[in-house]
């Protein structure tokens, strides 16, 4: 929508035209990140900076206006004097959000404000829009704060620019990733990437997005896991792999879940759940480090240590102790009466995920953690091994920290035969996989994959963690949205 301030802005881009001056240049000199001015100092030597006009103090044949970048602010004095006419009249065409460059030497004024003296100015990108302007006064305190949420995740580039916990936390984002990749590639893992456009979806029980393949005139599925292609490569030999990229499931939107979500998958052969463990509690410490948090943290007003190991909690034993009933004995119909008197929503009432939905209700939203939920039944993790000694429990492990599941983990299914019953059972009772199964996978498996430890890690959970972050909305760029009219 165009406003009255566009209607403006549009005058004075036709005037600045009119100047022979091109408001939209192909390019630019090389300038010094504010930063770095700012480590110099006062010098007689010319500078060049470049950035973004956020505030303008007018003195008659003077201004003093403010200069950002992406590494600070700076001050810059601009005279009539020290501009030719056609920079002068250009200063005046000018709003705050324009991009300009400027150039000249660096001094500090009476007040103490270091300061650009501007002997050439440029406009690197005239603005059709009004950024809005929030202040923060000598208290700290911030007015005239965008509040307005769902604005905000319509126009991330406008959130970036006035809010800075934003833009720093996309930093710190960017950190955390990078840090879990550099902690797998020097152990020995291999980045790969694996199809997200599948024919047959695996690896988790999700409902997922549907496509056609035009050229195939064929049924296609955005993938809800990376899980059985990665094996697949752990039985072809490459034995250390990981990839961390975007999974799809077409379902719900809360506070914790989004549909799009970044998942770091990684396989190990010759490990176990226990391997997964460590590997877990190394990346989460080396990853707050990175964040510059440190591996103590604050998440919503509670201090938690991320240092290892992490508290063990059997997934059985502490159902039972906080519903204070054998849940597991319970037959189908008595769960779903206790789930109704529970009030927990549930669109399949089916034993498993009764099961699993009443864990959430009576212990997981509990775990502050760091802790790591350990021991599943067999119904609730078809895809694990069964723990030797207890073959009524798998080797399965789920990561909580602050109450949010940020890992899942298995000593993974390697026995093709069985593997194959579970993928037969999975099929059955799934509406979208009708009755197929990955014939691929279950190749590979008959080729010989050995013992395996998996682990898939939700990265924008992480990223909640460990900026403390309330939604996981805020800590995805471009989160989907429902539609507006514009």
């Amino acid at each position: 929508m165009v406003n009255e301030q566009s209607d403006i802005r549009r005058e004075k881009l036709q005037r600045i035209t009119e100047l022979g001056i091109d408001p939209y240049p192909p390019r630019c000199a090389d300038a010094l990140p504010i930063a770095g001015i700012r480590e110099v100092g006062e010098t007689e030597e010319s500078v060049t900076v470049s950035g973004r006009l956020t505030a303008r103090r007018e003195h008659g044949k003077t201004v003093f206006a403010d200069l950002r970048d992406t590494t600070g602010s700076i001050q810059v004095y601009l005279g009539m004097k020290t501009l030719s006419d056609t920079e002068w009249t250009l200063l005046g065409l000018l709003d705050l959000g324009d991009m300009v460059q400027v150039s000249g030497p660096v001094f500090v004024t009476r007040t103490g404000e270091l300061t650009v003296k501007c002997q050439e100015l440029t406009l690197l990108c005239k603005s059709l829009r009004q950024l809005p302007v929030v202040k923060v006064d000598s208290q700290g305190v911030v007015h005239d704060e965008v509040t307005d949420r769902d604005y905000l995740y319509r126009h991330r580039c406008v959130d970036l620019q006035v809010n800075h916990d934003s833009m720093e936390r996309f930093g710190r984002r960017s950190r955390i990733i990078t840090s879990m990749r550099s902690y797998l590639d020097e152990r020995g893992f291999l980045e790969v990437e694996t199809p997200i456009l599948q024919p047959i979806y695996g690896g988790a029980a999700a409902d997922p997005f549907e496509t056609m393949y035009g050229s195939m005139d064929q049924k296609f599925y955005l993938r809800i896991a990376t899980e059985l292609y990665l094996k697949r490569l752990v039985a072809g030999g490459m034995e250390r792999v990981y990839e961390i990229g975007k999974d799809f499931r077409n379902e719900g939107v809360d506070r914790t879940h989004s549909p799009e979500f970044t998942q770091l998958e990684l396989y190990e052969a010759y490990a176990d759940y226990a391997v997964m463990m460590d590997r877990f509690e190394e990346m989460v410490a080396g990853a707050a480090e990175a964040a510059g948090t440190g591996t103590d943290i604050t998440v919503d007003g509670t201090l938690l240590s991320l240092r290892p190991p992490f508290q063990r909690i059997g997934f059985m034993d502490s159902l039972r102790k906080a519903s204070g009933e054998d849940l597991f004995s319970w037959e189908p119909a008595e769960l779903e009466a206790l789930m109704e008197e529970k009030g927990i929503a549930c669109e399949t009432p089916d034993r498993i995920t009764m099961l699993d939905k009443l864990f959430d209700h009576f212990v997981a939203h509990r775990i502050i953690g760091p802790a790591f939920v350990v021991d599943y039944p067999v119904e609730l993790s078809p895809l694990a091994k069964r723990k030797q000694g207890d073959p009524a429990v798998t080797e399965r492990f789920e990561a909580f920290i602050a109450g949010l599941e940020l890992a899942n983990a298995f000593s993974e299914q390697n026995n093709p035969l069985l593997q194959r019953e579970i993928l037969e059972e999975q099929a059955r009772f799934s509406a979208h996989r009708e009755g197929t199964l990955d014939e691929d996978f279950l190749y590979a498996l008959e080729v010989g994959m050995p013992p395996t430890g998996g682990m898939g890690i939700g990265v924008d959970r992480l990223v909640m963690v460990l900026t403390d972050t309330a939604r996981i909305r805020d800590t995805i760029l471009f989160p989907h949205l429902r539609r507006v009219d514009q």
